[in-house]
């Protein structure tokens, strides 16, 4: 580290990861990576790593890669579709999938079919409106190259060799139009997570902590971190000193930047938002799907809850899971306490929240619509895409907490963002992550920016510029502007990960 980083004053780690989900085990082996003497303290509250919003069960989405998440796409006011989200996420992810190549090929990630399958992406509407604008979405999307290889159709025979389920039973005289990236993948982010920090724990000068909370943090006239951590097994509680802090605890995350006390968090609040799924129990009926397909979301609906009949791979079987059925709770986290929302609430911060919830009534009265939700209603939902699903295949599932982000906006005095959003002090000493869509696929595009916002003198190095451009090889390159790198580096890592042809 550098000599910013070198603060004086006895620590005990050079940096502190807390929360032991996806976000902290890139950033973990990264720096890792770039600095194999780096000493690393991680701290979980859970007796397990990914537990929470990396989970297989908890994430609303496994392989965003905006090939057929249509709320990536919003139609503007003059009928046009906006893609550049949808190209930045693409590229994004393709990012990802590079960093994991270059795990397998160094033997730190062991097995990549354990965390990740191919899988057809697929978008799917009906109705004039829906299919017009799917249309055009395709057509807006196919002047990049990262989106070169969907296929567009609105023929029905066709659609029933994609997903036959979904046509089943099916009016004939039905609008429909659908798309389909044969490039999509399933991504277990809970098994890589775990995967990352089994190689990391076993690395010098790495500690993992389970069952361990942090109480408090605050920073040393030193420039130091002081963290107050409870070990919740022998209740006992000790101090630890650090010079960078991670906080990448979810839903946890806000409380923890508020204790910090950092200028640049003030303002923040959160919106926690929980989710529902309906998960098959027939397996003929799972054995019958192969795609993620993905619909339009309701008005007022947050991007986590767009519907999608999504095939996953969860504990090397075969799953099917609808939803997810949207509903609000006031934990920020799933093991979380219903004083979560409350405690969260601060002088700073009050008047964004009021603010962003004044400005989105529609969320409240959706979220409300489907907290009253019967299993029937739930039914009526999957039909839109299982016309012949019955009660009986079903069971309901419990999925993750998202806390969205609320940020001051000098305009409405506080809106409500969907994305992930990077907090990190002007010293580059403390970083926290907010937000949750598309979080877990675009991780090492979000980790790459913390180090370019907190370790800018170390990044600007060679070590570290070679280093991070043999683990990402188009490393400062844009891949939505290069046909021939965009191609040769998806056949690359496609080969590495064992998705070439599965």
């Amino acid at each position: 580290m550098t000599k910013k980083k070198k603060t004086v004053g006895k620590t005990d780690a050079d940096v502190i990861l807390i929360g032991a989900g996806i976000m902290s085990a890139t950033l973990g082996v990264l720096l890792k990576e770039l600095e194999p003497d780096l000493s690393i303290e991680i701290y979980e509250r859970l007796d397990i790593a990914a537990a929470e919003s990396s989970d297989a069960w908890n994430n609303a989405g496994t392989g965003h890669s905006a090939f057929c998440e249509l709320n990536y796409t919003p139609e503007k006011a003059d009928g046009t579709v906006e893609t550049k989200k949808a190209v930045q996420i693409a590229e994004h992810f393709e990012v990802s999938k590079q960093f994991w190549a270059y795990l397998i090929e160094k033997g730190l990630v062991s097995n990549p079919a354990n965390f990740i399958r191919k899988i057809p992406h697929m978008s799917f509407v009906w109705g004039d409106k829906n299919v017009e604008y799917l249309r055009k979405r395709y057509d807006a999307l196919q002047k990049c190259n990262l989106f070169s290889d969907m296929e567009y159709t609105e023929d029905a025979k066709v659609i029933d060799t994609w997903a036959p389920l979904i046509m089943d039973g099916r009016k004939k005289d039905e609008k429909i139009a659908a798309t389909k990236m044969d490039l999509g993948t399933d991504v277990n982010f809970g098994s890589l997570t775990r995967d990352m920090f089994n190689h990391l724990k076993e690395q010098k000068n790495v500690n993992l902590y389970f069952n361990h909370e942090i109480r408090d943090l605050k920073k040393n006239k030193d420039g130091n971190w002081i963290i107050k951590v409870k070990d919740l097994e022998t209740n006992e509680t000790r101090k630890r000193v650090a010079r960078f802090i991670f906080i990448g605890a979810g839903g946890g995350s806000l409380p923890l930047l508020e204790k910090s006390g950092i200028p640049e968090g003030k303002g923040f609040g959160g919106f926690p938002v929980s989710g529902q799924w309906l998960k098959c129990t027939n397996d003929e009926i799972i054995a019958k799907h192969h795609a993620k397909v993905y619909g339009k979301a309701a008005v007022g609906a947050p991007p986590m809850s767009v519907p999608h009949l999504d095939t996953r791979m969860i504990n090397g079987k075969q799953a099917l899971l609808f939803g997810p059925y949207a509903g609000f709770s006031t934990k920020f986290l799933k093991n979380g306490s219903f004083l979560d929302l409350p405690k969260s609430i601060k002088f700073n911060n009050i008047r964004p929240m009021i603010s962003a919830g004044l400005h989105n009534l529609d969320l409240t009265k959706y979220l409300i619509e489907q907290v009253r939700q019967s299993p029937e209603d739930r039914l009526d939902a999957l039909k839109e895409y299982l016309p012949t699903a019955e009660l009986k295949d079903w069971e309901l599932e419990y999925a993750g907490q998202r806390v969205q982000v609320i940020k001051k906006d000098e305009k409405k005095g506080g809106v409500l963002e969907f994305g992930t959003e990077v907090v990190s002090a002007g010293d580059g000493s403390i970083a926290a992550l907010l937000g949750a869509s598309p979080g877990a696929s675009t991780a090492v595009s979000i980790m790459l920016e913390l180090l370019d916002r907190c370790f800018k003198e170390d990044l600007a190095t060679d070590e570290w510029q070679n280093k991070i451009k043999e683990m990402i090889p188009t490393y400062g390159k844009e891949l939505a502007n290069d046909a021939t790198l965009s191609k040769t580096t998806r056949e690359r890592t496609s080969r590495v990960l064992e998705i070439e042809n599965a």
